[in-house]
């Protein structure tokens, strides 16, 4: 039996028929690729085919070919009949919980791509998808890829046109991307909505980079001093899934260096910064010298009131100190803005003033307010550079009115820069020099007595004097002081004085009289010298 089949294999006739059986039961690559013949009547209606750009175009690094399951099936449905498209949904973070964001890049409007059909060239080509994500495909018709990643975009056009072709090999490649449109909100210079741009091109450009939350933190012109960088969060709606959110510590990368995961932005992230609730010196001063911090050199108005020598609304910018040295003689300040810098500028403290209560408002991007204290005598006692803190646009520093003044403290305080160099003071009546003298700040009523001359031994009242002083909100006071000049500080015999103050020292009784006199006596005495001049007697 089996010599008499390979005799009949052998005859040519024999070999035609072996032949095409394997022909039929295993049909070549390229007529699967071939298209299955259909109704003139659909042929007609379905979309234009589009024409295939003649331009070279970048391709990305990885490409994504997915390949159906094989069928031997050798017709296809009619269009009529097309089943539900597969619902391409991403495993997401549940809203509202933190955890790891998908990196993956999704497609939406203004991605440009090539679509390749293998073997099927009419069928592939470039194209823009538009805001509504659907491109027009042809055969298939509209596809809407909005929010979906390149390998899924190619299962759902394999499926599409695996009821038109045999196993359908489809690949989506991105040639150039969208402008990633991004919100930073929350503690940053300015918040609001930015455009940023791939770095370095698209496609197979090695050098292309996705802007990272710390690249958009610094578009946003840095964050602000009052910001809680170990709870920064990233908000992500990927594809047609719940949003994702990320929380950030930027802290421990500023600490290590390293950050958890990938953080590079996609289309549509938002950058939340939220307030510190407690604000440390030590982390403020480090925040402020970081990439991703507020610019020092720009400007800020800042507000200093209460004691210091002129209240008031001052610029305040890195630099020499503009203002400073110019009527009060303090020395100019060079470096970041702050506190002491804009304590110049108002001149400096006055001798009441409380520099370990020095109490900063500011107010907050997210609505509320900080309070902020800080103690300038451990600046002076111990040098904490933490306690000048760096200020912000929009701050008011307030300088608090000491309940009791020590008079070492007070004397120390005369020699720093967080005083003026010298105050103006107007001693008249009855004193060697009188008019306005210039003394150190925290000086005495007995010091500036002296710095006028001293007493007119034979016209002043030395028991008291008048010291006038001309208050913040404008009103004037006048009071007795008893003089002592052997006594030391103190506000009853011995007050110190402040800029502008004005000291008035009467005549003494035998003065008076002597001047009334004299008022007198001058008239009379011209009169006399009148008839004396005319020969005139009595």
């Amino acid at each position: 039996m089996d010599n008499a089949r390979l005799k009949f294999i052998s005859k040519p006739f024999g070999g035609v028929v072996l032949l095409t059986v394997v022909h039929i039961a295993f049909p070549s690559v390229s007529l699967a690729q071939n298209q299955v013949k259909q109704p003139t009547t659909q042929i007609k209606t379905s979309p234009q085919r589009q024409a295939v750009p003649t331009t070279t175009q970048i391709k990305t690094t990885s490409q994504s070919q997915a390949v159906p399951a094989a069928t031997n099936r050798q017709t296809q449905a009619a269009p009529s009949t097309l089943q539900k498209d597969t619902n391409y949904t991403q495993r997401q973070t549940a809203p509202g919980t933190t955890g790891r964001v998908d990196t993956n890049y999704t497609l939406a409007g203004g991605d440009r791509i090539r679509i390749s059909v293998f073997e099927v060239p009419e069928y592939s080509g470039e194209y823009q998808i538009p805001p509504g994500g659907g491109i027009n495909l042809p055969l298939i018709g509209t596809v809407s890829l909005l929010g979906l990643t390149t390998e899924q975009s190619a299962d759902l056009i394999t499926q599409r046109y695996s009821r038109y072709l045999k196993r359908p090999i489809i690949s989506v490649n991105l040639l150039s991307s969208r402008p990633i449109n991004i919100n930073v909100a929350g503690e940053v210079t300015r918040p609001g909505g930015y455009s940023l741009s791939l770095q370095g091109g698209a496609g197979d450009n090695p050098g292309v980079q996705y802007p990272t939350v710390l690249s958009a933190l610094t578009t946003a012109q840095g964050v602000t001093a009052s910001a809680d960088l170990t709870r920064v969060e990233l908000r992500r709606q990927l594809g047609r899934g719940p949003q994702q959110i990320l929380t950030l510590n930027l802290k421990e990368f500023l600490r290590t260096g390293t950050l958890p995961q990938d953080i590079t932005l996609r289309d549509g992230d938002t950058i939340y910064v939220p307030m510190a609730s407690n604000l440390d010196l030590a982390e403020a001063r480090n925040l402020s010298a970081t990439t991703f911090a507020a610019n020092p050199t720009t400007p800020r108005t800042v507000a200093v009131v209460g004691e210091v020598v002129r209240q008031g609304t001052y610029l305040i910018t890195q630099g020499a100190a503009e203002g400073s040295g110019t009527t009060t003689g303090a020395p100019t300040i060079s470096g970041l803005p702050t506190v002491s810098r804009a304590l110049q500028l108002a001149g400096g403290i006055t001798s009441q003033a409380d520099i370990r209560n020095v109490v900063i408002r500011r107010p907050t991007r997210t609505g509320g307010e900080q309070n902020i204290k800080i103690d300038l005598w451990k600046l002076l006692e111990s040098g904490d550079i933490n306690q000048d803190l760096i200020v912000q646009d929009g701050d008011t520093i307030y300088f608090p009115t000491a309940t009791e003044i020590n008079r070492s403290e007070a004397t120390q305080l005369a020699t720093t820069t967080l005083s003026p160099s010298r105050i103006q003071v107007n001693v008249v009546g009855e004193v060697k020099r009188a008019g306005p003298i210039d003394i150190q700040p925290n000086s005495s009523l007995n010091q500036a007595i002296l710095a006028a001359g001293g007493f007119n031994d034979a016209r002043a009242t030395r028991a008291n004097v008048d010291l006038v002083r001309l208050n913040p909100d404008g009103s004037v006071t006048k009071r007795l002081v008893k003089v002592d000049l052997t006594a030391g500080i103190n506000e009853q015999t011995n007050p110190i004085l402040r800029n502008n103050d004005v000291v008035l020292i009467s005549r003494n009784g035998l003065a008076k009289t002597s001047d009334t006199i004299n008022t007198v006596g001058g008239p009379l005495g011209t009169i006399l010298s009148i008839i004396r001049f005319f020969g005139i007697g009595f």
